[in-house]
C-alpha cells in the first residue's frame, strides 16, 4: 500500500486543443445575431456564452447546405 503525500504535487498539464471559431456566413441573419452575442459574451468574459454561441453557429442549418 502507498503512503499518502506529504506535500502538493505537480499539477497535471493538458494540451490545449486549438480550434477555429466559426465564421459568419454572409446573409444569414442567425449567424449575424450570434456573432452579435459571441461579442458580447467575450465582452461580459462569459466563455460558456461564447461557446454555446460558437457550437449553435456551427450547427444551425443553411439554405445552401454551407457550414460555417
Amino acid at each position: 500500500m502507498t503512503s499518502p503525500t506529504d506535500y502538493e504535487t505537480a499539477p497535471v498539464e493538458l494540451p490545449m486543443r486549438v480550434t477555429l471559431e466559426p465564421v459568419p456566413v454572409e446573409g444569414c441573419d442567425v449567424c449575424a445575431e450570434l456573432d452579435k452575442q459571441r461579442s458580447h459574451h467575450r465582452l461580459t468574459r462569459d466563455g460558456s456564452g461564447v461557446t454555446a454561441c460558437n457550437v449553435e453557429m456551427r450547427s444551425h442549418p443553411h439554405a445552401d447546405g454551407k457550414r460555417p
